[in-house]
């Protein structure tokens, strides 16, 4: 086993195998950027180095640095994660020239699934199905056209070196080819380097399974059974689980027969992944190769009790597999969700900002957490938003949909827009608890999955006004200790007074709702009313914004946690958010006379499509901003008229700056 690790990646796949680097009792040394100075996996390596600015390009992706700095901290072997330099061919040529291991496969394997198309060429001869399509080299725009139409719409666009859903447009009409096409090499480009793209059939209502593969340096190749990766959205995964529901013993040895064809006909060493496309008749069709350990791994650690990072390390020290394909069984369902700083109703827009409060649920046998985040780090616009991954396990699906539930529900996130909420819902929508999975299930379901903000519920404003009020008496009750004269009647916060009772109100905004809590003061509480109906409410507060709340005889468990005039009320598995309305302090914005387009995140511009002076109708794209190597378009919130552009193609924006000048008609 090596004695030194320099993991070549960041967040919680960095923390991950670190993780194990340091049950193996193997010294990891951690790589971070400007940016990622006090982050999680820098706090626990054994030893940590800069390596450049924020950037990816100037620190995780830069190959010198990266080599420099592994021989600076005397490492034997780079770990690269997912992402970054995991798949890069001359990363791996680099270690390979340094003597150092490249913990990942051959750089021939690299090479060969590298490029979708040259793999599907290859997967092909090893009589590996394949989706029918363009696989080729020419990339002239007219002949890519013309393949599409031969093909037969709806046809996918896919760039050839890509993953993680970027660089890809289903395109459903021979009229929008052109404008996908041109849009998919740009996003390929700016995440790549690499604006080559393959054309193929567009399977509809497809499922997307996975196969875990491993191989060694002694000739064997096995198979880790499968993952069910269907629930994406812009085709990113949003759920995965193992195994895939209604996967029959004959399939799984069909579909684990190929992933292992596929991978020996590269001579593949080490983790990998092959994806495969299934149609609603089961066929199912080679998509790709990932030569690298997934984000979803851990489902499959979960069914299997096997640790994948631990068989990297130990493959990759020319040890053997520790199993055959005979020994390996699965055991009881795994889900896995992805917690990401963005807001599902306004399009999963990245959220940034720091983490002012963040209380994950417990771990336990049947609860994991994979993060890279901690209470009071930053989600900054230069890497993935992701907050965490939960990974549950139970003894079948439904027994572990209920535990994400829960889990879901004990997760509380305050300083970033998050998802959690929608995760929640998904796991609940019938399509999903009934395994109905294809990858447009999100686009499907979206009555049942995006809805209008129900009215804030009578229990979130008297546990918001009830954690005020105790909060308030918890102050009081500080300064008192502190003052010379601690039993002064001053400090009393009893709404005492002469010959009447102290009557005050407190005044909660969500959204466009405004209510008004009445509060009086009782002996052994307050009497809160809300819309002429009187609660006698008590509590006490906890650690964390913890709060115990008795409403009227009913007790509940809350949190509460306050940031400025925000009340993050967290009951009963959800989270709203009210802001405090002090009548004291003026409120309300003035009214612009003409209207004002501003960027949703900080970003580029890439693209301007309307035309000033032009008058558009309501939903007409505008412009391009590219952010997080995704695209953008800001549409006109309504009809009316381009007075002008605030900003070139190429300039860069930050997080509600004025894009376009717009007057409405």
């Amino acid at each position: 086993m090596f004695r030194g690790v320099l993991v070549a990646n960041r967040g919680e796949i960095a923390c991950r195998i670190i993780k194990t680097c340091r049950r193996l009792g193997v010294r990891a040394v951690a790589v971070y950027s400007e940016a990622d100075a006090n982050a999680r996996h820098v706090r626990m390596a054994d030893e940590a180095a800069l390596i450049g600015p924020a950037p990816a390009r100037e620190s995780y992706l830069a190959v010198d640095r990266i080599m420099a700095t592994a021989k600076q901290t005397r490492a034997e072997a780079i770990h690269p994660g997912y992402g970054f330099l995991s798949e890069n061919e001359d990363f791996a040529l680099a270690c390979q020239a340094s003597g150092l291991v490249f913990i990942g496969p051959p750089v021939a394997a690299i090479r060969a699934m590298g490029s979708k198309s040259a793999a599907k060429a290859l997967m092909g001869k090893a009589g590996v199905p394949l989706t029918p399509g363009y696989h080729g080299d020419n990339q002239e725009a007219d002949f890519l056209q013309r393949e599409a139409d031969c093909i037969g719409y709806p046809v996918l666009i896919k760039a050839s070196a890509g993953g993680g859903g970027k660089g890809m447009r289903v395109v459903e009409r021979a009229g929008d080819f052109a404008a996908a096409l041109a849009s998919c090499k740009r996003e390929a480009a700016a995440s790549f380097g690499d604006d080559r793209v393959l054309v193929e059939r567009y399977i509809t209502r497809p499922r997307h399974i996975e196969i875990q593969v491993f191989g060694d340096s002694h000739g064997n190749c096995i198979h880790l059974f499968e993952r069910d990766c269907s629930v994406q959205r812009r085709h990113q995964k949003v759920l995965e689980e193992a195994p895939a529901p209604g996967m029959t013993s004959a399939r799984r040895a069909a579909m684990g027969k190929a992933a292992v064809d596929a991978a020996t006909a590269v001579d593949y060493v080490g983790a990998g992944t092959v994806e495969f496309i299934v149609d609603r008749d089961d066929a199912f069709h080679f998509m790709e190769m990932n030569t690298r350990l997934q984000v979803e791994h851990p489902v499959t650690e979960m069914i299997t009790g096997l640790d994948l990072v631990e068989w990297q390390l130990r493959i990759a020290a020319g040890e053997r597999l520790p199993l055959t394909q005979e020994q390996l069984v699965v055991r009881g369902h795994a889900l896995e969700a992805r917690l990401y700083a963005e807001d599902p109703d306004k399009g999963f827009l990245p959220s940034t900002g720091r983490l002012i409060h963040l209380a994950p649920p417990q771990e336990s046998a049947h609860v994991r957490i994979d993060t890279g985040v901690e209470q009071g780090d930053e989600i900054t616009l230069h890497y993935d938003p992701m907050i965490a991954k939960l990974i549950v396990w139970d003894h079948d699906r439904d027994s572990a949909r209920a535990r994400m539930l829960q889990a879901l529900a004990q997760y509380r996130v305050v300083g970033v827009a998050n998802n959690i909420d929608f995760l929640s819902r998904l796991l609940a929508c019938p399509a999903y608890a009934r395994a109905d999975l294809d990858t447009g299930l999100i686009e499907r379901e979206r009555d049942y999955l995006f809805v209008a903000t129900p009215e804030v519920p009578r229990d979130v404003l008297l546990v918001a006004a009830l954690a005020t009020l105790l909060r308030e008496q918890a102050l009081a009750n500080e300064l008192a200790a502190r003052h010379p004269d601690p039993g002064s009647p001053w400090h009393r916060r009893d709404g005492w007074r002469l010959n009447s009772q102290a009557r005050r109100e407190l005044r909660f905004r969500a959204g466009e709702q405004e209510k008004v809590v009445g509060v009086r003061y009782a002996k052994s509480g307050y009497l809160l009313d809300l819309d002429g109906h009187v609660t006698v409410v008590g509590g006490e507060l906890g650690a964390n914004g913890a709060l115990w709340a008795d409403l009227g005889g009913l007790r509940l468990e809350a949190a509460v946690v306050v940031a400025a005039e925000r009340r993050h009320v967290f009951l009963h598995g959800r989270a709203w958010l009210l802001v405090r309305v002090d009548p004291l302090r003026q409120t309300g914005e003035a009214a612009a006379a003409e209207g004002g387009l501003v960027a949703p995140m900080p970003g580029r511009v890439i693209a301007l499509i309307a035309r000033e002076g032009e008058a558009v109708k309501k939903g007409a794209p505008l412009l391009i901003l590219e952010a997080m190597k995704m695209e953008h378009t800001i549409g006109a919130p309504c009809a009316g008229t381009v007075k002008g552009f605030r900003y070139a193609v190429g300039e860069q924006v930050v997080d509600g700056a004025e894009l376009v000048e717009f007057i409405v008609a």
